[in-house]
């Protein structure tokens, strides 16, 4: 980790966020995907479009910490949340699962090279400013965030075009996201998955 978690094990006070995405996700595959792809419209909503490092770096980082909530962190019948804030030159994401068992190493350990799996967080090491690990906070598990600092691009946050979603329009592009994952639709399922 590039800061160690504080020994009292508490998360260090932030100020208040100027913008703020929350979310609970089932601890599926495909609730990692939709998590990374909902980071992903945000980011590009709060003016750091698709195709930007801040972007793409986020989403990587996204996609590690909820693969692991996933593969490592999950728990039958319990879900895990996402939190992605923008505050002071900085966007923070936090994942937060319900195992307390399984922590991640303090540092990465240096990957083998014949291992499929491992390196995670190594990307997560070399691509955030800062990233560590803290209890969850009033309930049993762990919430594991990363930090990068970023400059305001494309358009401002100030001048917002669009009203905040509503909860209605958070569900609706959630189901359209799922519908778009592949053999996801009872149509795609005939032919072998694929789309025609």
């Amino acid at each position: 980790m590039k800061s160690t978690t504080p020994p009292n094990g508490h998360m260090p006070q932030r100020i208040a966020p100027e913008r703020e995405f929350a979310m609970c996700f089932t601890s599926t595959p495909r609730g990692a995907r939709l998590a990374r792809r909902l980071v992903s419209h945000r980011l590009n909503d709060w003016g750091h479009p698709y195709t930007t490092s801040v972007n793409e770096t986020l989403s990587l980082i996204t996609a590690e910490f909820t693969a692991n909530a996933v593969r490592h962190g999950h728990i039958p019948g319990r879900d895990f949340h996402l939190c992605l804030t923008l505050a002071d030159g900085a966007v923070r994401v936090e994942v937060t699962d319900t195992c307390t068992e399984k922590q991640p190493p303090p540092s990465p350990p240096a990957a083998d090279s014949l291992s499929e799996s491992g390196r995670g967080l190594l990307l997560v090491e070399a691509l955030a400013d800062n990233w560590g690990v803290s209890p969850r906070q009033a309930a049993p598990g762990k919430t594991v965030w990363a930090e990068l600092r970023v400059q305001q691009q494309g358009h401002p946050l100030v001048h917002r075009v669009a009203p905040e979603p509503t909860d209605v329009d958070l569900l609706l592009i959630t189901s359209s996201l799922l519908r778009d994952d592949h053999g996801s639709r009872p149509e795609d399922a005939s032919h072998g998955g694929r789309r025609q």
